[in-house]
């Protein structure tokens, strides 16, 4: 039904005097200073204001022009519609669709859950939560990583976070909430191997003393299994006593990087944790338990602690992080001629490939490993 106009008639628009403004269905006409009327909507379209300039009547644009386009704004949106999932009568933004996102993972048992919504929480929502989750395009992914490198975030850091966008653009695709086509392509970037740093013996046992004498009850028992293991220190933050198997001496991860796995225990670790849980008289529960407020129940972190031990033991704690302890306990596997296979199966690498960035060229391992080459002088 064509619309009907009292207020913005042919007449009401020509007798306006210079600086009036005549509005009606959404559609505006303003005198100008030189005699000329310009014309704009403003309308809401599925929930969206939507302003436009339709453009002036000395360009030949009248009401009818301003009609029209409303007519395709509200046509476009209802083809846009259409495209929409059955069921949907709009399309949800990204700071809508993160936290159901996380709460279905958390139903369906999703893996990587913790990461993933600090991911989200961090950078992900700041970065798109305005955006229609339909809308994330490729120009405004290549944005995001601009400035996450301005904000000094490591290429690493970078990939991980769009994993976790990759993950959930696709779990919306497959749980109905957008179309297959929405997806955009998401390239990672390129890592570097990074620098390895590893503690010596005397660094570790030193390392170890120093946890002895901090205040923080659980800090040499947490350095001793990172070192012994060489679990992720997140890893080892999540352990649950009920998850150790004595007889075995096997930890069971429920949820690390790679996937569930058994982590085996060494002989001296696993008297020390013997003698905890019977000190303790614990037998289930998280071994590192979280302090009063926590949500997850466990530790969340044990950086404070672990810095204090470093700077007792001489180790700067600007390098020398919580993560230094996995570099050292997988070096030293490769470094005793454990064949890397084997070390993947302790370390929980997800591929050979990361295994092999240990493989120092330097060691004395090597060194050992190239005088097989040699063969007796002839004659």
């Amino acid at each position: 039904m064509a619309l009907r106009f009292a207020k913005l008639s042919r007449t009401a628009v020509r007798s306006m005097p210079a600086g009036a403004k005549i509005t009606e269905h959404g559609i505006t006409a303003e005198r100008l200073a030189n005699g000329d009327v310009a014309y704009s909507v403003n309308i809401m379209v599925d929930g969206e204001r939507i302003h436009r300039t339709a453009g002036r009547e000395s360009e030949g644009v009248t009401r009818e022009q301003a009609e029209r386009m409303i007519e395709t704004l509200r046509t476009r949106a209802r083809e846009e519609r259409l495209n929409l999932p059955k069921g949907r009568k709009t399309s949800q933004s990204f700071a809508d669709a993160a936290p159901l996102y996380v709460e279905r993972l958390e139903r369906e048992g999703g893996k990587g859950i913790p990461r993933k919504r600090q991911h989200i929480t961090t950078s992900l929502i700041p970065a798109f939560g305005n955006c229609r989750l339909d809308g994330i395009s490729e120009t405004l992914i290549k944005t995001f990583i601009q400035s996450r490198r301005r904000a000094k975030a490591k290429d690493s850091t970078i990939n991980r976070e769009l994993a976790t966008l990759s993950h959930l653009l696709r779990c919306a695709a497959r749980w109905k909430w957008i179309g297959r086509d929405k997806i955009p392509t998401i390239d990672r970037l390129r890592e570097g191997a990074g620098r390895i740093i590893a503690l010596s013996p005397d660094q570790c046992a030193a390392l170890l003393h120093g946890a002895v004498e901090d205040q923080d009850p659980d800090l040499w028992l947490f350095i001793m299994i990172c070192l012994q293991t060489s679990m992720r220190h997140g890893e080892a933050r999540r352990l649950r006593w009920e998850h150790y198997d004595a007889h075995r001496r096997r930890f069971y991860i429920p949820e690390a990087k790679a996937g569930e796995r058994e982590q085996p225990v060494p002989t001296q670790l696993a008297e020390a944790l013997e003698a905890v849980m019977e000190d303790r008289r614990v037998s289930s529960g998280y071994v590192f338990a979280g302090g009063p407020g926590s949500k997850t129940g466990y530790r969340h972190t044990f950086r404070k602690a672990f810095a204090r031990a470093a700077d007792r033991a001489g180790l700067d704690p600007a390098i020398i992080t919580p993560h230094v302890m996995r570099h050292t306990a997988i070096t030293k596997l490769v470094k005793a001629g454990i064949d890397l296979p084997t070390v993947q199966r302790v370390s929980g690498h997800k591929t050979l490939a990361m295994v092999l960035r240990y493989t120092h060229i330097d060691g004395p391992h090597i060194d050992s490993a190239v005088n097989h080459l040699g063969f007796a002088a002839v004659g």
